[in-house]
């Protein structure tokens, strides 16, 4: 029996892939992602004071603005449209400014301009209270609909190739995508509702305020969806069995849970993993949320997380229609439609 075991998970080489990488994907994601520590704040420097104001800094502040001429209004703004973490104004109106939907940033911001803050008045923006529920609530609409995509969307579809069914609908007339849409349309439908239910949920029950257009909203949530729904027929696409399906789609919502800045700051990671959560959806699905819920950011503050789901959704549709189209090209034939569809039926 052992040796039967050793040779079958010798042919099973996915499953073997994942007991080895899944241990060390996990090592490296928290040694390098799972930090508190903030060690990049991008900074504005407000007001006649902005250079001595740099000169005080430590390293960990990154001046992305300095305005000699700027006060409280477009510092509140450069914070509103996510350009800067802390403004540090300085004249008639002395104050540090800190944009409190990033928790870990701006509790780090804080301790380290204690001392500038004497004669400054310091106020947190958009969640003065440092609320967790606040700015974890936007994001977890994400992950769930990244779970309702990848995981039930992928299992669903993975289930046809287990059943026989995926050759019966290869010999209708219907196209891959008109197969792909019609498998994702109920799964599609029940994230809007599970989306919408969340979020009366989230701001009914966990107080957290929503601030910006729904407009916004339900285009970033729309796009994301059809980012994760695509993530889920690509994975049912490369994946022989629901169990294999599960593997690909826990090997997907790992690095998004622990690299999208959901949880840990992007700016605390470690530049040789930072860049992977700039390639993940729901990085730019927790910008977007964040902005909206918290800060009401303008449109075009928003315009380049929207833009990035939308071509990560059409990347990866075309390749998971490519790649159905390749698994349903081998089992065409010439049977006739009418019978194929009775067949498929």
């Amino acid at each position: 029996m052992i040796l039967k075991e050793f040779r079958q998970m010798r042919r099973d080489r996915r499953t073997v892939a994942l007991m080895v990488g899944l241990p060390i994907l996990l090592l490296v994601i928290f040694g390098y992602a799972a930090r508190f520590d903030v060690t990049e704040i991008r900074t504005a420097a407000l007001g006649p004071g902005a250079e001595r104001v740099q000169g005080m800094l430590d390293d960990a502040f990154t001046v992305v603005v300095s305005d000699p001429g700027g006060g409280v209004e477009e510092a509140e703004e450069l914070l509103r449209d996510s350009e800067a973490t802390v403004a540090i104004v300085t004249g008639s109106e002395a104050k540090v400014l800190v944009d409190g939907t990033d928790l870990f940033t701006a509790q780090s911001a804080m301790r380290r301009t204690a001392g500038l803050s004497a004669d400054a008045e310091v106020e947190i923006l958009f969640n003065p209270e440092l609320s967790t529920s606040a700015v974890m609530v936007p994001s977890l609409i994400g992950l769930i609909l990244l779970f309702i995509g990848t995981v039930i969307t992928s299992l669903g579809v993975v289930k046809e190739r287990e059943q026989g069914t995926l050759e019966q609908l290869a010999v209708t007339p219907l196209r891959p995508v008109d197969v792909i849409v019609g498998k994702i349309a109920p799964y599609f439908l029940v994230a809007v509702v599970d989306m919408a239910v969340v979020t009366t949920v989230g701001i009914l029950i966990f107080d957290v305020p929503f601030r910006g257009s729904i407009v916004m909203f339900a285009a970033f949530a729309l796009v994301y969806l059809f980012v994760v729904l695509g993530l889920g027929v690509l994975i049912s696409t490369v994946s022989r069995s629901q169990g294999e399906a599960i593997q690909l789609a826990i090997m997907v919502l790992l690095p998004q849970v622990m690299l999208s800045g959901m949880i840990f700051p992007l700016q605390s990671m470690a530049a040789g993993v930072r860049w992977i959560g700039y390639l993940l959806p729901l990085t730019y699905f927790v910008m977007g949320m964040r902005g909206i819920f918290l800060k009401a950011s303008s449109a075009a503050a928003l315009a380049i997380p929207l833009l990035v789901l939308t071509m990560m959704a059409t990347v990866i549709f075309v390749l998971a229609i490519l790649r159905f189209r390749r698994d349903l090209a081998p089992k065409r034939t010439a049977v006739e439609p009418e019978l194929a569809l009775e067949v498929a039926a």
